[in-house]
């Protein structure tokens, strides 16, 4: 090899040292998760994360070949990256560890890909594997985000081999943008409640909460719904404006207590319903569906994206988490 291609020669590096000197750069902390061969979660602590692209929606961390899950995040076609918020210092420890049940302390579900999804963490991104790139002692993967969601907690930091805080406030902009309205299809004797919207048109009566609740606040009193009945349907944007909104469908318990409705809401019957007065076209396509549907009780659940969006069909009906922990038991110990 001539000396103009031989220009750079190898020079001895201090393995500790650089890794001293990268531990410099403050990141995040995550856990990187995914499942094996015979479907058994897997996960690992991991701070080399970042983001790629937005179209598409790309983003990369890199698995040490020396990680005892190596071989799942290897061959799995999915994964997920749970960024962890500061009071999950806990949970950084055990996924750096080599416990063999990191997953009994932690609250997991799947989400779109089925990669365990850690449900109280900052952020978490489901993907699936893009690219794999060979690079040195790491494995390299890219990952197209197929689903995500965040929260406005705090994030926990590494920084030369320690975990750090950030003290700043999240800014108020930011918070106010990230928040959802909650909206709900409530069904009673064959109609469908709206409110008025102060506009001349007729919207879903709505809640700043961002989860179902069994008791809905309205004007002059509250209005009692079914637990059972109530269930996510969709969640959307309008024009890209926040916040975004989750609708449910919920029915009306008959002993609700509120009698007389306030002027402001309305059951219109399904055959009345006022589609010209809706003020977004995601909400006329939010009930439109649910009157197709409502015909076969067969009910799906709705997630908007760039690309018009995605709807899983939900078979059957809705049931306790608890009941169906104890069937996916049962299923088990039969199949054992």
């Amino acid at each position: 090899m001539s000396s103009t291609t031989n220009k750079f020669n190898d020079a001895a590096i201090d393995p500790g040292a650089l890794r001293q000197a990268f531990g410099t750069f403050a990141t995040g902390v995550t856990v990187i998760t995914t499942h094996d061969d015979d479907g058994q979660p897997r996960g690992m602590t991991a701070n080399s994360f970042t983001s790629v692209s937005l179209n598409p929606p790309l983003l990369l961390v890199c698995v040490g070949k020396s990680a005892l899950s190596y071989s799942a995040f290897s061959s799995s076609e999915c994964f997920a990256v749970n960024l962890l918020h500061e009071g999950q210092a806990d949970v950084s420890a055990t996924f750096a560890s080599k416990s063999p049940d990191k997953f009994k302390t932690v609250k997991h579900d799947t989400v779109h890909t089925g990669a365990p999804i850690l449900l109280d963490s900052l952020s978490w991104f489901d993907c699936t594997v893009d690219q794999r790139i060979d690079a040195g002692d790491h494995l390299v993967l890219i990952g197209q985000v197929r689903a995500f969601g965040t929260s406005a907690k705090m994030p926990l930091c590494f920084c030369r081999g320690s975990y750090a805080s950030i003290n700043e406030p999240l800014p108020a902009k930011w918070l106010d943008s990230h928040g959802m309205i909650s909206g709900y299809l409530i069904e009673s004797d064959g109609s469908i409640l709206f409110r008025a919207d102060g506009k001349g048109g007729w919207e879903l009566p709505a809640s700043g909460r961002s989860r179902g609740n069994a008791e809905l606040l309205v004007e002059q009193g509250s209005l009692t719904l079914l637990p059972d009945a109530t269930f996510l349907y969709s969640v959307f944007d309008v024009d890209d404006i926040d916040p975004g909104y989750l609708v449910y469908r919920a029915q009306l318990d008959t002993d609700c207590s509120l009698r007389e409705l306030p002027d402001s809401l309305r059951f219109f019957p399904i055959e009345q319903l006022p589609y010209e007065l809706m003020p977004s076209n995601e909400l006329r396509s939010v009930v439109r569906r649910y009157v197709r549907e409502r015909k076969d009780q067969r009910f799906s659940i709705y997630m908007g994206s760039s690309d018009g969006g995605r709807v899983a069909v939900i078979d059957g009906t809705a049931r306790s988490w608890a009941d169906f922990s104890r069937q996916q038991q049962l299923l088990q110990q039969a199949a054992s």
